[in-house]
């Protein structure tokens, strides 16, 4: 999140309307208003099934008419209805190298597996969970001294480097969701771009 609101002044600028979380405590909300950016919680409340959360979270980011919804940390798993809310609008950033690896642990997967590399993936976010088209792929060396933590940590930096240009290229028109696939620059993604972008 941090990495997505500093990114926002580069150009071409974007703007961080608002950080939406579901945790009171979540630490990235004091970071957002520490960096001027309008941030609030919105808690489940007793006895709020999946669906009812999901209205309330789509009308509270509704209240901020944006252009894109950008998933950082946000655990929970969205209905089809949030999803259709903003279809085409919504981008997660997911710690593997997608396809493989969907859910949790995956850092714990992939050294488990004695994978020789590991990465991050940006991708458009559909009903099924971690399965929406890939739109960019950052890959790390798995180290055969790695744990979890420092695998993490080494695919953390290189989220922090591609999911600011995927929104970048969302807000220059560049990247688009169409007909179940992702768009850039007027061609159907085949496969995920690799990062770093070589021109």
């Amino acid at each position: 999140m941090r990495a997505l609101i500093e990114a926002a002044a580069e150009p071409p600028a974007f703007t961080v309307a608002a950080v939406l979380s579901d945790q009171a405590a979540a630490p990235g909300l004091g970071v957002a208003r520490d960096l001027g950016v309008t941030a609030q919680a919105l808690p489940p409340q007793p006895d709020e099934d999946r669906a009812a959360y999901d209205r309330r979270l789509a009308a509270a980011i509704g209240e901020f008419s944006p252009s894109l919804v950008v998933l950082a940390g946000f655990m929970r798993i969205l209905s089809a209805h949030f999803i259709a809310a903003f279809e085409g609008r919504i981008l997660n950033i997911h710690p593997a190298l997608l396809p493989k690896y969907p859910g949790l642990h995956t850092h714990r997967r992939a050294l488990e597996a004695r994978d020789a590399e590991h990465g991050a993936t940006v991708h458009f976010v559909t009903a099924q969970l971690d399965a929406g088209p890939p739109v960019i792929q950052a890959r790390v060396a798995v180290s055969p001294n790695d744990d979890e933590a420092a695998l993490a940590a080494r695919v953390q930096a290189q989220e922090h480097l591609i999911y600011p240009l995927a929104v970048h290229w969302f807000c220059e028109g560049r990247l688009r969701y169409r007909d179940g696939n992702a768009w850039l620059d007027g061609a159907v993604l085949e496969r995920p771009v690799k990062y770093p972008v070589i021109r």
